[in-house]
């Protein structure tokens, strides 16, 4: 089995309300695991976020937890809910309502990656599905439930930026459309999730950065923003989704030559992000 449920830093002292989430960046794929597979080894990955979890890693140094999954997506999905459990996947698992993400494959067991392809050749059973949810999506979802109630008891607000990648080829539409392609993609499941003065901050330091940001389309978030973002009670959940190409060479999922000037600008970045949640008087003392 992967060997974590999840990493979680802790700053030498918590000086903002955000909390920064990637829930799709793990690469631990046990070798059992791969074997059972149909894939082999790159295309397992391609529906990882992968590289996510290093552009974040000097949060804690800006005042803020970073809490990144143990296990890998295409073994068990963060980013939806315990119940979308997938019949077509799962024995003895009936499919109530319509669920679009569990119908095209992407429930929490995930049946396929990118582009629709299978991972296994048979069924798994339903108890080998409970295990994988319980050893690891409960206590995932745990620890950053916990990290968000400590920023709101800390700051009277909590502000979870959930962070993904998206192909490159997710925004074609857009040019179709004849627009800009978007860089960014930032997903409040349209102003459900977190207060616009958030999202409006958030957008502008990518944009400060010369990017190009648009908002929840195609990606308005899933079960993170869903389920954390409450704004009404001082709690708002923003999904964030980079491109690979601005950093990765998507067909062999390694880093391409931009990757060291994308991290730099990423640190950038975060730390304004983090500023977003820090209270103003110690914005005005740091300034």
């Amino acid at each position: 089995m992967p060997k974590l449920a999840y990493q979680l830093e802790f700053p030498r002292k918590r000086t903002t309300s955000v909390v920064f989430a990637s829930p799709h960046s793990a690469r631990d794929y046990p070798q059992w695991f791969l074997d059972r597979s149909r894939l082999d080894e790159v295309t397992i990955r391609s529906s990882e976020d992968a590289y996510v979890d290093i552009f974040l890693d000097s949060a804690p140094r800006l005042g803020a937890p970073l809490i990144c999954a143990g296990a890998p997506r295409a073994f068990i999905d963060l980013n939806r809910g315990p119940d979308e459990l997938d019949p077509a996947l799962i024995e003895g698992v009936r499919m109530v309502g319509h669920n679009p993400r569990v119908a095209s494959g992407l429930g929490v067991i995930p049946r396929v990656v990118a582009n629709g392809q299978p991972i296994y050749t048979g069924k798994l059973t339903r108890a080998e599905a409970i295990e994988r949810i319980e050893t690891y999506w409960h206590p995932y979802h745990n620890a950053l439930a916990q990290q968000l109630d400590q920023a709101w008891e800390m700051f009277g607000e909590a502000i979870l930026l959930d962070c993904h990648s998206m192909p490159h080829e997710a925004m074609d539409a857009a040019m179709h459309r004849g627009g800009k392609r978007p860089h960014v993609v930032l997903g409040d499941r349209f102003g459900a999730s977190a207060a616009p003065e958030i999202v409006e901050r958030v957008e502008a330091a990518f944009q400060r950065a010369g990017l190009v940001v648009a908002r929840n389309a195609p990606f308005a978030g899933a079960f993170v923003t869903q389920n954390y973002g409450r704004p009404s009670r001082g709690r708002h959940a923003v999904q964030i989704e980079i491109d690979r190409a601005l950093y990765m060479d998507e067909r062999r999922i390694a880093p391409n030559q931009n990757f060291e000037a994308f991290r730099a600008m990423m640190r950038d970045i975060l730390a304004e992000l983090a500023d977003i949640g820090r209270p103003v008087q110690q914005t005005l003392a740091a300034e």
